[in-house]
């Protein structure tokens, strides 16, 4: 009827990004926690459950009336008032590639299975889903991830743009910006080689790819063609090139940010953010860690004779109190943080029980997640844990759920569909907006 098939039924709704919706950020940075930090030790303390749970850091008060942190934490508890917390986060994959696949796309994997593999089966990126669904305008990618990837013994799911074709990967950028030569020669041209010269050999290489068919091949092989076209454009672009100048930017302000991969990570995410780049992912390490003072995620097992509270004390905590107030007090300043949505949370929390090695193991069944600006409430709590910490005893949230949250802020719908590896209609989303967040 009225000329309308049901394929083209079903491209229109892959493409439905609503009108009607108001975006309330216009980007989201996700600082992504690999290795899963303890609530217990960070938001969500329990100063009067029993020994063996409550742990070794004291509560402190906070900004914000009846939110308390650990006082490892004092300058971060002068920003809570610019926070929502999610005191409920909970899901049931207990190993780092399953949980990791999870926190990064809100789709839960098909089993909890620390060899899962990156697949076009499973769901891509929020990162890709934006770039899809709500693509920026001219050469500034639509989404960038640094300064590495994930992995636990192999790349975690997530991280790319699985079956909407590569050409809605984010921008990875692989090195580290605190490096005193860091560059992206990718952005340069070869010497010699101008612009227009350029373009017309990938012009040429087109011609030569569609008279022999190369690129009907596969869908992948399609989306690297959609990659070096964006890949052309980014090239062109003196403003891309201007945010990932750090040395631009002030020595005080670095400083503050911290020298180190995260700390001028989260600088590199303000300057993209004011570039016009809407998904920015930074990582926190490329490894869970989690028995060394110097380098790694969160997984504080107390592994080989390690033990957790030394080793966060001295590296963790640190550098979360250096790099997370300064990132969001930088960004209100600036007046960013109203249109930025900022996600902190890693991809479960850790027991409250403590273990023989004193530390703490793997615990999706409740954690903690902070947001700020975005639309979302300042100095908020949403959801609770009971009283050990151990298990949401109100208004549980899962990660589809902060999944659907992030979609709407961006004005994007969080039920809209797209197709599958099998060419199925699928959600984005399936979780429900947490409307109690937003302000």
């Amino acid at each position: 009827m009225l000329g309308l098939t049901m394929p083209r039924i079903l491209r229109a709704s892959e493409a439905i990004v609503t009108e009607k919706m108001i975006a309330r950020a216009k980007s989201v940075v996700f600082l992504f926690q690999w290795g899963g930090p303890s609530h217990l030790e960070t938001f969500d303390m329990k100063p009067d459950a029993p020994e063996g749970i409550r742990g070794f850091h004291k509560p402190i008060k906070s900004s914000a009336d009846g939110i308390y942190v650990s006082d490892r934490l004092p300058k971060t508890a002068k920003i809570m008032d610019k926070v929502t917390l999610i005191r409920s986060m909970h899901h049931t994959m207990k190993n780092h590639n399953s949980a990791g696949y999870y926190a990064l796309s809100g789709h839960a994997p098909p089993s909890d299975d620390q060899r899962l593999k990156d697949s076009p089966d499973l769901f891509p990126s929020y990162a890709s889903v934006v770039d899809r669904l709500a693509p920026g305008r001219g050469e500034i990618p639509t989404a960038a991830s640094f300064p590495w990837t994930v992995s636990d013994g192999s790349f975690t799911p997530g991280q790319r743009a699985s079956f909407l074709g590569k050409q809605h990967d984010p921008f990875f950028v692989l090195r580290d910006p605190s490096a005193p030569d860091f560059a992206l020669p990718e952005l340069s041209l070869p010497p010699g080689i101008s612009y227009e010269r350029l373009t017309a050999r990938r012009e040429l290489q087109k011609l030569v790819d569609s008279q022999t068919r190369l690129m009907d091949h596969s869908a992948e092989a399609r989306g690297i063609e959609g990659y070096y076209e964006k890949a052309l454009s980014m090239l062109h672009s003196e403003k891309l090139r201007a945010a990932f100048d750090l040395s631009k930017e002030p020595d005080k302000i670095r400083d503050t940010y911290g020298r180190t991969a995260y700390g001028q990570s989260c600088l590199l995410a303000r300057r993209l953010v004011e570039a016009g780049v809407k998904f920015v992912t930074v990582n926190f390490a490329p490894s869970i860690g989690g028995q060394s003072t110097t380098a790694g995620g969160w997984d504080t097992h107390g592994f080989n004779d390690t033990r957790m509270f030394p080793i966060i004390d001295a590296y963790h905590m640190p550098m979360t109190e250096q790099t997370l107030p300064t990132f969001l007090n930088d960004m209100d300043d600036r007046g960013l943080l109203d249109e930025t949505l900022v996600v902190w949370v890693g991809e479960f929390g850790r027991t409250p029980k403590i273990n023989k090695n004193i530390s703490r193991d793997h615990w999706p069944q409740c954690y903690t997640a902070l947001l700020a600006g975005g639309g979302v409430k300042r100095g908020f709590v949403h959801g609770a844990s009971d009283k050990n910490g151990e298990y949401p005893a109100e208004k549980p949230v899962k990660p589809d759920d902060l999944a659907a949250t992030m979609y709407h802020l961006l004005g994007i719908r969080h039920d809209t569909e797209v197709h599958d590896v099998a060419n199925r209609p699928v959600p984005i989303s399936y979780g429900k907006v947490i409307q109690e967040v937003i302000a």
